[in-house]
């Protein structure tokens, strides 16, 4: 496939990966700017070296997403799947710059990175399973007594209850919690709040 195809390919995965899936998905108005930035810079360097070597190549992309990697250590604002997003990003870029072989093999690698982010990424997708980190007014040194606590102040079934920091001076317990509510009790909720009254 000739190059500015490929380049021509790669505007357009892009620009679906970050406003067809992120940004309706997510909102988060900087990071549009960030995949964007990634991709074509990635796809300008890459593609301006010439690697026509295999070898080459594939250094170049491990080197890539090496640097990115180091990015993603030294952040604390990146969620996990913003990160995927980013490599999904810098993937399409290098695809685009040292793709070769059959012309349906890097429009296919492409879609299958925007069908693989569709998915994972869906709303909808494990949608009665939470994460959070929780601040308690009591000092919790059984894990038993926890989660049956967790479980009853959140009204769900806790899987994970990881504590990060214990204080018995202060009373107090921060724990990361993982639970998920029941799909009726999330439909009773539903309702509940369509009818203007208070799921309890």
């Amino acid at each position: 496939m000739p190059q500015l195809a490929l380049f021509a390919t790669d505007i357009v995965a892009v620009a679906l990966l970050v406003f067809g899936l992120y940004f309706p998905r997510h909102r988060r108005r900087d990071l549009v700017a960030a995949y964007l930035g990634v991709n074509i810079g990635v796809m300008a360097v890459a593609s301006s070296l010439g690697t026509s070597n295999a070898g080459t190549g594939l250094g170049l992309g491990l080197a890539l997403f090496g640097v990115l990697s180091i990015i993603r250590l030294r952040s604390t604002e990146l969620d996990q799947h913003e990160v995927a997003y980013y490599f999904s990003a810098l993937a399409l870029g290098i695809l685009s710059a040292l793709g070769g072989g059959p012309a349906w093999h890097v429009p296919t690698m492409m879609a299958l990175i925007l069908l693989v982010m569709f998915v994972g990424d869906h709303p909808r997708m494990f949608r009665n399973y939470r994460r959070q980190s929780m601040f308690l007014d009591s000092a919790f040194t059984d894990q038993v007594a926890l989660i049956a606590y967790l479980e009853q102040m959140l009204g769900a079934r806790v899987h994970s209850a990881s504590i990060q920091r214990l204080d018995l001076v202060n009373d107090t317990t921060l724990v990361d919690v993982r639970y998920s509510h029941p799909p009726v009790q999330r439909a009773v909720r539903n309702v509940a709040v369509a009818s203007g009254g208070v799921a309890r």
